[in-house]
């Protein structure tokens, strides 16, 4: 990844909806029942979502705005081919 692209500084800026948050614990429950065969708690999948959150998205995100950075870089190129 390109030096210019600072990670996000504050790692626990991702706001969910509670309904959100909760659906998205439902779906941990179920992937560790299904996969695990464990019954995870509320309190667990929060905590495993908490980890996700502020552990792993910031490199998703920064992989996002990567990926969107090349892409209208790409375009951009695309624009300057256009000159007469």
């Amino acid at each position: 990844m390109m030096g210019w692209i600072k990670p996000m500084k504050n790692k626990n800026n991702l706001k969910l909806s509670k309904e959100k948050r909760e659906q998205m614990k439902n779906e941990i429950k179920v992937y560790f029942s299904n996969e695990r065969d464990e019954d995870l708690g509320d309190l667990g999948a929060g905590l495993i979502l908490d980890f996700i959150i502020e552990e792993l998205a910031p490199e998703f995100y920064n992989q996002g705005v990567f990926d969107a950075y090349q892409y209208m870089n790409d375009r951009m190129e695309d624009v300057l081919g256009l000159q007469k």
